[in-house]
């Protein structure tokens, strides 16, 4: 059996790959990577609003891998309709890079099972000094973090260089166009972030695992001399 020390260091390393798996499904579930405010520019142009009215034809959006949500006022009161990546949508958008981003996020969730798994099995056996011991659980987190930062950069990439938010929003708008005002990335997106940064966590607690505390000494009484004169009584 492996220490005390050992055991709770691998303990937690197990614990925050769990967190980093969790992050990423909620991060690939949810509707929040991104959300901004739409101009409805046609229902500008129609009644020549001036600056105070544009309020009346702002709507907002929001967005995540698979779907979302948009509220647009085009003059016609507050329209809201639901947004669906797929199978269409994604034709008219880099469809490359959206896939990417999926499949890189796939990918790290799945070597953060695997380094869960060996943080488990060194949590309960003596840790190995090959791959399956300190150096694989390097190389494993690694490989995690790499694949999850890749995903969220291919997706900044496409909404930064892509103009991914406008052509969200004026997906099958045959009437009006909508004008992205504003765009900001969510929480959702910061999850996929923070599982990179978990990644570096266990391996802080992996290499915290290879100190040795030191052991409380344990004084042996003293044992009772008896010298020459002692004999004599």
């Amino acid at each position: 059996m492996p220490s005390l020390w050992k055991r709770i260091t691998f303990s937690v390393a197990s614990v925050l790959c769990v967190g980093s798996v969790g992050l990423l499904v909620v991060a690939l579930s949810t509707e929040r990577w991104v959300t901004g405010r739409i101009l409805c520019q046609t229902g500008v142009d129609l009644v020549n609003a001036s600056h105070p009215e544009l309020n009346q034809f702002v709507g907002d959006i929001y967005y995540g891998l698979f779907q979302g949500g948009k509220t647009k006022k085009c003059g016609l009161g507050t329209r809201r309709s639901k947004i669906y990546i797929f199978p269409n949508l994604v034709q008219t958008l880099n469809s490359g890079l959206h896939m990417m981003v999926i499949l890189f996020l796939l990918v790290a969730v799945g070597f953060a099972l695997v380094s869960l798994s060996f943080s488990i099995y060194n949590a309960r056996k003596v840790p190995y000094q090959s791959i399956k011991g300190h150096k694989g659980l390097y190389l494993w987190n690694f490989i995690a973090a790499l694949f999850g930062a890749l995903g969220v950069l291919c997706f900044l990439a496409a909404l930064r260089h892509h103009r991914l938010t406008e052509r969200v929003a004026n997906y099958k708008e045959n009437l009006f166009v909508l004008v992205v005002l504003d765009d900001s990335l969510d929480w959702s997106f910061w999850l996929g972030v923070g599982s990179v940064g978990t990644h570096f966590a266990v391996c802080g607690v992996v290499a915290m695992s290879r100190f040795k505390l030191p052991k409380p000494e344990i004084k042996k009484p003293e044992q009772p001399t008896i010298s020459s004169v002692d004999l004599l009584y």
